[in-house]
């Protein structure tokens, strides 16, 4: 089977990019599952319960967040009307919402899609390594897709855990740094790997954000409201090919669109 990973939209720009090319990225790599990373969506920062519904409706099959999933108040209540809409496991108990969404695809195949934040340079939340370990742990053995999304700062922390997830998962991709890396490999265990899939967005900018906003910034020391950029709108990702018997990978390949 197909996976299509689609890294962290960001606002209106990457949403639209998204809506123009989801349909022919659909049926060129005869997707059966597709997911993105959706928690700067909403003008760069969280999400809300009307764009969560959008990104649905347009054929993602599940959302995936990070340290921006409760950035909007109104998303919280969502979180539970809407399972295919994910914040990362590792949070404290109690929080609205998941981090682990179990389905099927339209051929009747089960998967799991899991969505982790790591810890270093980042909230000091629950362990990712031992949530992950609870989580698989969990898991219907008969379930053998198994995708990851990571959401994390440190490149080394993004390694570290694809090691420690390889030949348990299908595949695990890197979110959060906005900067695709070239490292799509498939590890020793089955496990196809990118340290950071990159944003779909606008890349006449810093990582989404105005660029002059950003320069002033660095120039003056003085604080000023970010803003999405809408210019060098790219949508960034990668489509992964699963052996749905033994959940091992057989091929990733790092795709862009331009608009």
């Amino acid at each position: 089977m197909n996976i299509l990973f689609i890294g962290d939209i960001f606002a209106s720009a990457g949403r639209s990019i998204v809506a123009e090319h989801l349909p022919d990225l659909l049926s060129e790599h005869k997707i059966d599952l597709a997911i993105a990373n959706a928690e700067n969506s909403a003008g760069g920062f969280g999400i809300t319960p009307l764009i969560a519904e959008e990104l649905l409706a347009l054929g993602l099959h599940v959302l995936t967040g990070g340290n921006h999933s409760f950035d909007k108040r109104e998303i919280y209540d969502h979180f539970s009307r809407q399972p295919r809409l994910l914040r990362p496991a590792n949070y404290p108990d109690g929080l609205p919402g998941s981090g682990i969404f179990t389905g099927e695809t339209a051929a009747g195949v089960p998967y799991a899609v899991v969505n982790l934040q790591g810890r270093a340079m980042m909230a000091n939340i629950d362990c990712p390594f031992r949530k992950a370990d609870a989580i698989l742990s969990s898991l219907d053995p008969t379930i053998k897709v198994r995708f990851v999304d990571f959401h994390a700062e440190l490149t080394s922390e993004k390694m570290a855990m694809g090691w420690h997830l390889d030949g348990r998962v299908s595949a695990m991709l890197g979110t959060h740094t906005h900067i695709p890396t070239a490292d799509t490999r498939i590890l020793a265990g089955g496990m196809a790997y990118q340290t950071d899939a990159g944003m779909t967005g606008p890349y006449e900018s810093v990582i989404g954000v105005d660029k002059d906003i950003i320069l002033r910034r660095f120039l003056t020391g003085l604080p000023a409201r970010m803003e999405a950029s809408k210019t060098g709108v790219e949508l960034h990702g990668a489509v992964v090919e699963v052996d749905e018997q033994t959940g091992r990978a057989t091929r990733i390949r790092r795709i862009c669109a331009v608009r």
